[in-house]
């Protein structure tokens, strides 16, 4: 290329006018009859590590510390949430906009499996229609008074948890993860994208740790020596926790009744985020 580099308006004018220094906002602005505090986002760099259970357990052990919460499900093309929680009815919606479900337990949801004419339909859309939805969650729908928002991310680092994390007002990140070393080296894509975007990891989880035998009580470590303390160091993590393979737990969220399960191994976690 033997073109002349000829420099923009911007970079030949020496005045501070305001396209010089504003960042530029890509926030969505909340539906007008919700309030939102924090919101965390829950996201792992690749799919198959608990993350919507974990997502469940965080939202179910803020509710019961009195908290009012709420889930955003933003795993469009495989939402879960619904299914957790035991939610099968579509929500209700007027002129001012959608309404969350709740749950027994007074946790707001929205989802697209709460949208679709069957829940077992694909969800084959391109991912600008995915990243247009997730937006509309924020915007459109009502989600009333709420302290604690969890959003439940899809898998990876494209174009939806990009839309997340500059269209949504994301306090933190809380990364999930397992033993294999495979999953420490996605784990590092994950923090060096909140990096990138300015967003805090606020906690990491690293499920399936160990698998207690029911027999003799001894703690195998089925896909490897559990260091969840090791990689938040690494990372700058202050908020760790290991969480053990839970057939009971697994179940619970099967039949629709993470609500009724225990949380004490995450309690802690969750308290201080």
């Amino acid at each position: 290329m033997n073109e002349e580099y000829t420099p923009s308006a911007c970079e030949s004018c020496s005045a501070d006018c305001d396209s010089r220094q504003a960042p530029v906002s890509f926030l969505e602005k909340l539906n007008g009859q919700s309030h939102v505090g924090k919101v965390i986002a829950v996201m792992s760099g690749k799919g198959g590590v608990g993350k919507s259970m974990v997502t469940s357990l965080l939202a179910v052990s803020a509710a019961k510390a009195g908290k009012k919460v709420a889930v955003l499900d933003a795993d469009i093309t495989g939402p879960s949430i619904p299914m957790a929680f035991g939610i099968h009815e579509r929500p209700v919606a007027d002129d001012d906009g959608i309404y969350a479900c709740e749950t027994d337990g007074g946790i707001k949801l929205m989802s697209i499996n709460l949208l679709l004419e069957n829940e077992t339909d694909p969800v084959v859309w391109r991912g600008p229609i995915l990243a247009g939805t997730v937006k509309q969650f924020w915007t459109d729908v009502i989600w009333g008074d709420v302290d604690y928002m969890f959003v439940d991310m899809p898998p990876g680092t494209g174009d939806v948890p990009l839309t997340v994390f500059q269209s949504l007002p994301v306090d933190g990140i809380v990364v999930v993860t397992t033993p294999q070393d495979l999953v420490s080296m996605i784990v590092e894509k994950a923090v060096n994208m909140a990096t990138m975007l300015n967003i805090p990891v606020v906690g990491l989880v690293e499920n399936m740790a160990w698998y207690e035998c029911p027999c003799c009580g001894q703690k195998l470590p089925i896909f490897g020596d559990a260091h969840a303390e090791e990689e938040a160091a690494h990372y700058g993590i202050e908020n760790s926790v290991s969480l053990p393979i839970n057939p009971t737990l697994a179940a619970a969220c099967d039949k629709g009744m993470v609500e009724n399960a225990d949380v004490s191994g995450i309690w802690e976690f969750a308290r201080k985020l």
